[in-house]
């Protein structure tokens, strides 16, 4: 059963009264409120009790914009956003009218490609794909899009999206250049490409299936003479050709202490910003990637660095060796017992084998982020996944104390790799915040670093709502923390650009 209706001025601004400790801010030309930060679908799946608890725990917080997509988990974001939503409107903690849903579309990845390839087998293919990369395509034309509005409103359980966004479409860019066409030929192609899929999407808007539309670039930000540009000022004509009184509402980019470019690069007409251009046409803005940044090309993650003591290389291979064993113990002595089968038994020796590779390569990863990054989308997940399904089996007790001795031997070995880059990222996390604190009066706050770094961008005119990825409960609360103490909104260009100045200084 499809849940009814839209977001409303109304029902979004009642939201944001009952939520006096949680920041709200216009949503652009949309009429509509949203908080301040947005919950952040990328890497939630209904798989993981956590993320089900995450967004529930969001959403009672007072927070009330979800961004998702089609490619999200393959799909499986946009289905727990849907059965969360519909938890909450059937205990009562929730309104339809109150949440914003904004969800994406433009991937051909997973089970897209699927049926990409199902097509051409046909003879029916997509028009306009993009051929990105090997299981990847891309595509915005209106069939296309058509077929994933209707895969998505299936997904969400919803029978319409408040806010649908092309997603990406730049890659059409990166591929021509990939081709050789001149610039100026793919440009005109791109937009061509944009002004169709906008006039589809009103379409959608008439027949009650979106309310408004827009696109997520990550190259809006970018500057003008740039291969994949994607100027925002050509977005609005091409919306404008379509329709006068057309849907474009609401835009998305990345935007982060090390990439500036939405409030500094001046690469709209007449020296504009992308901040510039989004506040005089009154588009409402999502800010994505607030606390995963790239200095130069080096991954950094904006929050505090846990005290942990580093330990000799080789006491962390110790450790690491010591995780091995138990590997080792439980492939030789107890899974062969579990009347698992072979292909089972294999999928999970292939899933929990890891402890010897990470022994060959733990001090590879170059900073403390991509070690998170391995850990937290790679290993913890492989091993979370085994165990769960260890547990729902645990009715033998050799089994049980294994998973609880193995639980622990994980703990421990991950530590010890954690300390390895802990203490020189700890350095450098502190002198970003020294930064930070130094660029604008209303930023020196004694705060963890990932509640600056959304204070800095919630107290930026023009942003409307950063999404901040919140997997787990304690993201929550460090994101309502945040935003409850986010300050006034005020022209803050001077505050980036000191703070700019002071990063690329950084000895």
């Amino acid at each position: 059963m499809r849940i009814s209706g839209f977001a409303t001025a109304e029902a979004t601004r009642d939201r944001a009264q009952r939520h006096p400790a949680v920041a709200f801010a216009p949503l652009g030309r949309s009429g509509l409120t949203c908080s301040r930060a947005g919950f952040g679908g990328y890497r939630i799946g209904t798989s993981a009790p956590a993320h089900r608890e995450a967004l529930y725990r969001a959403l009672r917080g007072g927070i009330n914009l979800i961004d998702t997509s089609a490619n999200y988990a393959d799909g499986e974001s946009e289905i727990l956003v849907g059965q969360v939503l519909a938890e909450c409107l059937r205990e009562g903690s929730l309104w339809r009218e109150a949440v914003i849903v904004v969800t994406k579309a433009g991937y051909l990845q997973g089970k897209n490609h699927a049926l990409s390839r199902q097509r051409r087998k046909a003879g029916n293919p997509f028009p306009e794909l993009v051929p990105y990369a090997e299981g990847l395509e891309h595509c915005i034309h209106p069939e296309f899009l058509e077929d994933q509005i209707t895969r998505s409103l299936d997904r969400l359980a919803l029978n319409g999206i408040d806010v649908l966004l092309l997603h990406n479409p730049e890659y059409y860019l990166s591929w021509a250049a990939r081709q050789g066409v001149e610039l100026p030929r793919a440009r005109d192609t791109y937009a061509d490409r944009l002004q169709r899929a906008f006039a589809h999407l009103e379409k959608e808007v008439d027949r009650g299936r979106i309310r408004f539309y827009g696109v997520s670039s990550n190259t809006f930000p970018a500057a003008a003479d740039g291969r994949d540009f994607t100027s925002l000022s050509r977005v609005i004509a091409c919306a404008q050709a379509v329709k006068s009184e057309h849907h474009l509402a609401v835009i998305q980019f990345p935007m982060n202490l090390f990439e500036p470019g939405a409030v500094l690069e001046a690469n709209q007409p007449e020296g504009a910003t992308l901040l510039d251009t989004a506040l005089r046409f009154d588009l409402g803005t999502l800010v994505n990637r607030p606390l995963n940044a790239f200095d130069g090309s080096r991954l950094v993650r904006l929050a505090d660095v846990p005290e942990l003591a580093p330990l000799p290389q080789e006491a962390i291979r110790e450790r690491l060796h010591d995780l091995a064993a138990g590997e080792s113990h439980f492939f030789q002595e107890i899974l062969p017992g579990l009347g698992l089968g072979e292909d089972l038994s294999a999928r999970i020796t292939e899933q929990l084998a890891m402890a010897e590779a990470l022994a060959a390569h733990f001090d590879r990863y170059e900073t403390y982020a991509n070690w998170l990054q391995i850990q937290n989308e790679h290993i913890r997940p492989r091993a979370d996944g085994v165990l769960d399904f260890l547990d729902r089996k645990a009715d033998d007790p050799v089994l049980m104390n294994w998973c609880r001795d193995y639980r622990e031997r994980l703990d421990t070995a991950l530590s010890a790799v954690s300390g390895h880059y802990a203490a020189p990222a700890a350095a450098r996390i502190a002198a970003v915040k020294a930064a930070v604190r130094q660029a604008d009066a209303d930023w020196d706050v004694d705060q963890p670093l990932s509640q600056m770094a959304l204070r800095a961008l919630q107290s930026t005119r023009g942003i409307s709502s950063v999404l901040v990825g919140m997997r787990r409960t304690a993201y929550v609360e460090d994101v309502l923390a945040a935003t409850a103490s986010a300050g006034a909104a005020a022209d803050r260009k001077p505050g980036w650009a000191k703070l700019k100045t002071r990063l690329d200084h950084r000895p």
